[in-house]
Parts: structure tokens; C-alpha cells; sequence
């Protein structure tokens, strides 16, 4: 993988987030806080950058028994303001405005599209802007719900792969246990983000720097990495289907 500077890389993002609340003249910034290493280390930088005073933390359960204990405690551990607002009530009343049956899929959608209406509602109200937590991985890969998690004002993990996201984490000191457990997006029991990509984010990375970074050929990136050549197709037809959600929507030209 790359080699980064991690401690100037910090300090890079930092200033990164303060100059663009300096230049929208924004009060502050808020985000949803799952308990996992993306959005924790999103609260890091945020609070590192303006201060605890300026970030606000959104916790956005579906399920009642989902698991929030990891969210609070990134939240306490900063010392900055947070809210839980579980918006099962809200995704049912979608729901029940259509007339035909949903899957898990669509529902998840629906879910995470929620979220980001509520983030920008209260975001408009306080003079806030949205901070994304999508790193590079999921951004490639097209793992994110076109206008929901994928939608933001400012990304500032979005040049980072999820292994390099990782490794900032444990430099902000984020709780061990948050950037080892299994990322989920608790869009339903049982879910995580590696069963649905059907890799492990470890090889996947790999891939998508030699395929991307380097543009190395993909029997290349096989021999390299001592895979299959049908796992690197796989990794590149994900990133080939999901081209369109990293664009804006197409339009003709007059």
C-alpha cells in the first residue's frame, strides 16, 4: 500500500475541514456517528480541527436493539453534543406510502437516505455543514446509497482507503474495539459491509491500489498478490457497475 505520512496527513485533513467552515462561514459541522472506525475517526479530525463545541453528533438507530453503545462512546470520549433519534417510525411511514412490497435492499436505501434528511434538516437549522465518513474503498466500489451516506458537504476520508482509515484511527487513539469490530451499516440483523461486498476489505484494498493507483493490469495485480484472476474481475466489475454513483446525473448537451 501507499506510504504516508499519517501524523502530517492528520494535521493535513485537519486544516482541510477548517478552511472550508472558514470559507462557507458555517458555525459548525455535523455527522452521523454509527460507533464505527469511519465515522469515529470522522469525529477525531472534525474535533481536532474546530473543537468540541463546534461538532454535533447524530446517532441514528433503526432497529431498538441495535447496538449504540460504541456511537455514545465516541461521542462522550470527544466530550462533544450528540442526539439519538431512532428513525424506524420514519422509514415504516415511507414505506407504507407505497403500494407494493420492498426488499432489505430497497428498505437499507430508504434507511440511509432518511439519515441524511435528517442530518440536513438539522443542519440548515444551526448553520452546520454535513460531514461525510465514506473513505476511498467504499467510494470505488460504489458501496454507498446514491444520496444518502454518498451525500455530504465536506468527505474528508474520501482519499483514504478503509486500511489506511484504520491506521489514522488508532493514531486519534479511537477505542480498539471500534476500529476492530466488523463494519456495518446496521441496515438489518446480522449485516456487515464485507458480506455484502462479498471480500475482505484487507485484499480488497490491495486490489484497488494496484488497479487504480498504480493501473497496474489485472493479471498483473493477480500474479502480485497471489489471487485469482476472476477475484481481481470481480473487484473491477464492482467499480465499473457502480460508476454512475461517482457521477452527477447525466444530462444532454445542447
Amino acid at each position: 500500500m501507499r506510504q504516508i505520512n499519517y501524523e502530517t496527513l492528520i494535521e493535513k485533513i485537519a486544516k482541510f475541514i477548517k478552511r472550508k467552515i472558514k470559507e462557507s462561514k458555517a458555525k459548525g459541522v455535523i455527522l452521523g456517528i454509527s460507533g464505527g472506525v469511519d465515522s469515529a475517526t470522522t469525529a477525531c479530525l472534525a474535533v481536532k480541527a474546530l473543537g468540541k463545541e463546534k461538532v454535533f453528533g447524530l446517532i441514528m438507530p433503526y432497529y431498538k436493539n441495535y447496538e449504540i453503545k460504541d456511537a455514545i462512546l465516541v461521542c462522550n470520549n470527544l466530550g462533544i453534543k450528540y442526539k439519538i433519534i431512532n428513525i424506524k417510525n420514519i422509514v415504516d411511514e415511507f414505506e407504507k406510502t407505497l403500494d407494493f412490497k420492498i426488499d432489505k435492499i430497497t428498505k437499507g436505501n430508504l434507511m440511509v437516505r432518511s439519515r441524511m434528511v435528517i442530518l440536513y434538516g438539522i443542519a440548515n437549522a444551526k448553520n452546520y455543514l454535513v460531514l461525510g465518513t465514506s473513505n476511498k474503498t467504499e467510494f470505488l466500489v460504489g458501496y454507498f446509497t446514491k444520496w444518502g451516506d454518498g451525500a455530504s458537504d465536506i468527505a474528508p476520508l474520501l482519499s483514504l482507503y478503509k486500511t489506511e482509515v484504520r491506521k489514522i484511527a488508532k493514531i486519534l487513539e479511537v477505542p480498539e474495539k471500534i476500529v476492530l469490530k466488523k463494519p456495518t451499516a446496521g441496515l438489518w440483523k446480522g449485516q456487515t459491509d464485507e458480506d455484502e461486498l462479498g471480500i475482505e476489505y484487507d485484499l480488497l484494498d490491495k486490489i484497488l491500489y494496484r488497479l487504480i493507483d498504480l493501473k497496474m493490469k489485472r493479471e498483473d495485480v493477480a500474479k502480485d498478490l497471489g489471487i485469482t484472476l476472476d477475484c481481481v474481475l470481480y473487484v473491477e466489475n464492482l467499480v465499473k457497475r457502480s460508476k454512475h454513483k461517482r457521477k452527477l446525473p447525466a444530462f444532454p448537451k445542447i
